[in-house]
């Protein structure tokens, strides 16, 4: 049974908590008032994302049950009805993630409290948008926004991996077949050579030592390589503000576009929501995926405290960023220049990745021809003094 922690007042006075088990919210608030204690906060224990290689979290789930629930508002069942139909559309922790929020708002407490609990599931932006449903009593609208701005960020996210998946796939080919090649077939060429008493060509001594390298040392390679991308994940995560500033000044500017897009349709979706610009420019940062920048709308948030507009208070974002934002602003329709930037600039990421797909074929294509032609040059040349020793 799932095991719940809780915390609460007994009848004189004094406060109390512990773990408790029991078949579900409801059925623990019930086993704490037997014990004579007003509960003040109810949470199971463990309900966490498993994250991992093998264990992804599904990204569907988020948009789709936000939809799925936007359509039952909209359709006039209540709350807890409709949370209570999603929770048997799912299984596993997803499940236990629905039911819970139903007990929660079936013992009076608001969606989006409800919805605190979980805050590996339901991100900040989220649970500030369903409040503001809430209490403007437009939650179904809200809930429908938030289907599509998640559809929609999923959509990037998957245009972002497909763009990484034909690069990857092309560089461990070519990885797996030049080892091949130097560990397997090399040595049995280059014997004939290494055999003779002759002096070999340069280029024909450097194929056999690599050859042998990769005949006798395969395994210190391949813990190498391992280790190297371990120390190396490591270190990016510890100089993350640094390598995020890098890759701003990458040519190309194919993150840029990417983070731009991001920042501009967060923001945008949030004020369309109702949230007030300060809280908007906080939850948006976080959204981005790059701390310079990220510490960028930060100041910019402290600036527009202060009373600045937030177009002079944005650093590092392009002129023509900060020119659409300028216009909104003057115009009152901030939302909509936002939305408007963040579709430009998903169309130009588009655009820069196809270019840099477009040169990245040609150049491995270049390289491996360098290595093909470093081998070839290093088993002719031999052949070539051999039948001059013939002659």
């Amino acid at each position: 049974m799932p095991i719940f922690q809780y915390k609460g007042l007994r009848a004189d006075g004094r406060e109390t908590g512990g773990t408790i088990e029991a078949s579900g919210l409801g059925d623990a608030i019930a086993r704490v008032k037997t014990e004579g204690v007003f509960p003040s906060e109810v949470r199971e224990v463990g309900i966490k994302l498993k994250r991992g290689f093998f264990r992804r979290v599904d990204e569907t789930f988020l948009p789709g049950v936000t939809r799925q629930l936007s359509m039952l508002l909209a359709s006039g069942v209540p709350l807890i009805e409709a949370l209570s139909s999603l929770s048997a559309e799912y299984r596993g922790v997803y499940r236990s993630i629905l039911v819970n929020i139903k007990d929660r708002v079936s013992g009076g407490a608001a969606l989006h409290r409800a919805l605190g609990d979980f805050g590996d599931f339901f991100p900040g932006f989220y649970i500030n948008m369903v409040h503001s449903g809430e209490q403007s009593g437009t939650l179904s609208r809200v809930l429908v926004k938030l289907a599509d701005y998640l559809e929609k960020q999923n959509t990037v996210k998957a245009r972002v991996r497909s763009a990484m998946v034909y690069p990857l796939i092309m560089i461990s080919v070519s990885i797996v077949v030049l080892s091949f090649l130097f560990t397997f077939v090399i040595p049995k060429i280059v014997k004939i050579f290494s055999d003779t008493k002759s002096a070999l060509p340069f280029i024909t001594v450097m194929l056999i030592f690599i050859s042998n390298i990769f005949v006798k040392y395969w395994w210190v390679l391949a813990g190498g390589a391992v280790a190297a991308y371990a120390l190396l994940i490591k270190y990016i995560k510890e100089q993350r503000l640094f390598f995020d500033r890098l890759l701003l000044r990458l040519p190309g500017g194919i993150m840029q576009s990417l983070y731009y897009s991001r920042f501009a349709r967060t923001l945008a979706f949030l004020l369309d929501g109702g949230l007030p610009m300060l809280k908007a420019l906080r939850l948006s940062s976080g959204s981005i995926g790059n701390r310079a920048l990220e510490a960028s709308v930060l100041k910019a948030e402290e600036m527009v405290a202060e009373g600045h507009s937030l177009h002079a208070s944005l650093e590092g974002f392009p002129p023509v960023f900060i020119q659409l934002i300028s216009t909104g602003e003057k115009g009152g329709m901030i939302s909509e220049a936002l939305m408007r930037a963040a579709d430009a600039y998903d169309e130009e990421f588009s655009r820069r990745v196809n270019r840099a797909l477009s040169a990245f074929e040609p150049g491995l294509i270049l390289l491996m021809a360098i290595v093909t032609g470093f081998i070839v040059l290093a088993v002719i040349l031999p052949m070539f003094q051999l039948n001059q020793l013939v002659k």
